[in-house]
């Protein structure tokens, strides 16, 4: 993607204009979504069997099986596993049209600014999927087919559906992914000057407690998931205190120089 750092437009666009240009920008990004949803249909099949791959890792060799109870559900499973990497496919034409329609009214400084946090909010919400992926919904899995087995002379196997497992791996992916821009909404507020550092440091007891209740909710019920969103959070929080500090140790340097160079510049009266 190419991002045009420029100073603000001098033109004033009637509000018309600036509705026409909403209209074509969200048409747009719809069309591409259209587009990579058809695409992603085609292959709905291969992706849907990569979102299986933690489960069958979990069961023992040959034993893993998904059922579908409704006629309808595997259609509609391969519905919305299209739909759900569409989404990710697109990402990048839509955040593309929500830029070149939000840039023009920003200052060059302002643009600069915002850049980075454009960059890093894919970046993050990958890393955070990814731990899902790879990490806790294997984890997890091996975890609550512990409870196959024998129960009071009946056995107990776990038959898991087909809609139901994919709502769960998307409340993973969700999840992790979303909580890992943490850092991003912190820089966001800490830039806007509606939060500073030494805030959020003498509230970090709280923020600790209001992470730990956000990875009981948005988690499954089981233990090791929130324990393994916890942590991740706590230490994203702590980097983003960290890069609050680097970012006040710049601006209080330029602050600096811009001083002395101002003073070398006024001449001493005669």
């Amino acid at each position: 993607m190419v991002f045009p750092v420029r100073d603000i437009d001098e033109t004033q666009a009637p509000l018309l204009d600036h509705l026409i240009e909403l209209r074509t920008r969200l048409l747009r990004s719809i069309a591409a979504l259209a587009i990579a949803f058809f695409v992603c249909l085609y292959f709905a099949s291969d992706i849907f069997g990569f979102l299986v791959r933690p489960l069958t890792e979990a069961f023992p060799p040959g034993q893993g099986k998904l059922v579908y109870t409704k006629l309808y559900e595997a259609f509609f499973v391969e519905l919305k596993v299209a739909l759900f990497a569409a989404f990710f496919v697109s990402f990048p034409v839509i955040a593309n049209q929500m830029w070149a329609f939000v840039a023009p009214g920003l200052y060059a400084k302002e643009k600069k600014a915002f850049l980075p946090f454009l960059v890093a909010t894919p970046v993050l919400f990958t890393c955070g999927a990814s731990l899902a992926y790879f990490v806790v919904m294997p984890t997890a899995f091996k975890w609550m087919l512990g409870f196959q087995g024998e129960k009071g002379g009946l056995s107990v196997e776990a038959l898991p559906a087909a809609g139901d497992y994919l709502g769960l791996v998307m409340q993973f992916v969700l999840a992790f992914g979303i909580s890992f821009l943490l850092p991003v909404l912190l820089l966001l507020l800490n830039r806007a000057g509606i939060v500073t550092r030494q805030q959020l440091t003498g509230m970090r007891r709280y923020v600790i407690v209001a992470i730990t209740a956000i990875a009981a909710i948005i988690t499954p019920p089981d233990l090791m998931s929130q324990i393994l969103l916890l942590v991740p959070m706590w230490l994203l929080f702590e980097g983003s205190l960290v890069v609050m500090w680097f970012g006040e140790r710049r601006d209080a340097k330029a602050a600096a120089a811009e001083g002395q160079s101002t003073e070398l510049t006024v001449t001493p009266d005669a």
